[in-house]
């Protein structure tokens, strides 16, 4: 499979990955061929690219670290979640802690924690996916720290439910396309404290899990919010969050915000360290978070251009590559084997 932004699909091309709806319902499925009716939906949905495969790509396989149903579940319980502060304030606890335990359970079970999220998602469908995916890297981070499964329920808790404040700020200032003004800014802010609110009194959530809702925004230059906290002042739990929501925020499509590529963001985690970040937990980040995620199309100093076709699991950054041109054929080069050959550019297209 090959990760083509939607623009470039062409008819008849064949889909590599269910897409969903909103609502978790599948709008188009894996194997099927695409017509032109289908591409004009997905850009009506604001679906920026998705997985489709191409003559010598049908083997390369993008696999999730979690299994797709408990994703999807854990999509639809936090949706749930979200709105039923809206409409009654309460939190199911239950079925936040089930689902945290099954996403637990996928992660312990794999023999390799690479990233490589295949979940193709909408404009519109940010907040929930976003909630699901800081769950999942803030637990990556947490394994390989050697937490114990409580420590680990305790951070997945606070970590799928980090953003529940929002719900409690205006939409239309929250997805606001253009420049918020200071005060819209100071008002966004503010769903850090609301979300603590929200949970502090809940006996079902431990007091570590909602300090991750209430200090998630706080930096490690002490130039965070809402209490300014600082280095040691910070908690581990909320470190660890703070990484992985910054890191999915700027690796997705929003209204006012195109995404920015994966390289670029490990880049900009590094150049945080010690700043914004905790610079020890941004090395335990990127050690499982590629660069370069299968289906990536890239160019070689070799002038080689090809995809991402597989990830060493200590050298994430120095990929096998399926070198694809008329003119040479079809071959595999493997950086990791191939020092000399840099990667000089991410391409939208082969």
């Amino acid at each position: 499979m090959i990760k083509l932004k939607t623009k470039f699909l062409q008819e008849d091309m064949i889909l590599a990955n269910n897409i969903y709806t909103k609502n978790d319902e599948i709008l188009l499925g894996e194997g099927i061929q695409l017509k032109q009716v289908y591409i004009d939906k997905l850009l009506e949905l604001g679906i920026s690219e998705v997985y489709v495969h191409i003559p010598s790509t049908e083997d390369i396989v993008v696999s999730d670290v979690i299994k797709e149903e408990n994703r999807r579940k854990a999509h639809n319980i936090i949706r749930e979640t979200m709105k039923n502060i809206c409409s009654d304030g309460d939190i199911r606890m239950k079925k936040i802690g089930e689902i945290v335990d099954k996403i637990i359970e996928d992660l312990l079970s794999n023999d390799s924690i690479i990233v490589n999220l295949s979940l193709v998602r909408s404009i519109d469908d940010y907040t929930f996916s976003h909630s699901v995916n800081v769950c999942v890297y803030a637990l990556i981070i947490g394994i390989s720290l050697g937490y114990k499964k409580e420590n680990l329920k305790e951070l997945g808790v606070g970590a799928i439910l980090h953003d529940i404040g929002k719900m409690l700020i205006n939409p239309q200032v929250l997805n606001k396309p253009g420049k918020l003004t200071e005060d819209e800014y100071e008002y966004i802010k503010s769903h850090t404290k609301l979300g603590y609110e929200i949970v502090k009194d809940n006996k079902n959530i431990s007091e570590s899990s909602a300090q991750i809702i209430l200090t998630h925004h706080e930096r490690f230059d002490g130039d965070g919010y809402p209490l300014k906290l600082k280095g040691e002042e910070i908690r581990e739990y909320s470190k660890i969050v703070a990484i992985c929501d910054v890191y999915d925020a700027l690796t997705s499509d929003r209204v006012y915000k195109s995404k920015e590529l994966p390289h670029k963001v490990v880049e900009y985690l590094i150049s945080m360290g010690h700043h914004q970040f905790d610079y020890d937990l941004v090395k335990k980040f990127i050690t499982h978070i590629p660069c370069y995620p299968i289906g990536t199309i890239l160019k070689l100093s070799t002038n080689d251009v090809g995809v991402v076709s597989e990830i060493y699991e200590k050298y994430p950054n120095r990929p096998l590559v399926r070198c694809i041109s008329k003119e040479k054929g079809i071959k595999d080069v493997s950086l990791l084997y191939n020092p000399s050959i840099e990667i000089i550019g991410v391409l939208e297209k082969l």
